[in-house]
């Protein structure tokens, strides 16, 4: 097999996978900062969802949680 690739990019690729095969997403990645910042944040936040996730989980809520849905259904039925 030959490591040389077979043919040229087409000038403008008009098929969806000649357009993600010759997107710059490499480019894209290292000269953006939405992407940096996005990967701070998501660690940032981590620890407040597991709090909040805590808290709505919680034994005593859940047994809240189940009696208001039992006197709702009740209510309707």
């Amino acid at each position: 097999m030959s490591d040389k690739p077979v043919g040229r990019p087409m000038k403008f690729p008009y098929t969806m996978s000649a357009k993600i095969a010759q997107f710059p997403i490499k480019m894209y990645l290292q000269k953006q900062w939405i992407w940096k910042y996005y990967a701070v944040s998501v660690v940032l936040c981590l620890p407040v969802f597991y709090k909040i996730h805590k808290l709505a989980n919680s034994p005593a809520n859940v047994a809240k949680w189940a009696l208001l849905k039992q006197k709702a259904a009740e209510e309707h039925h």
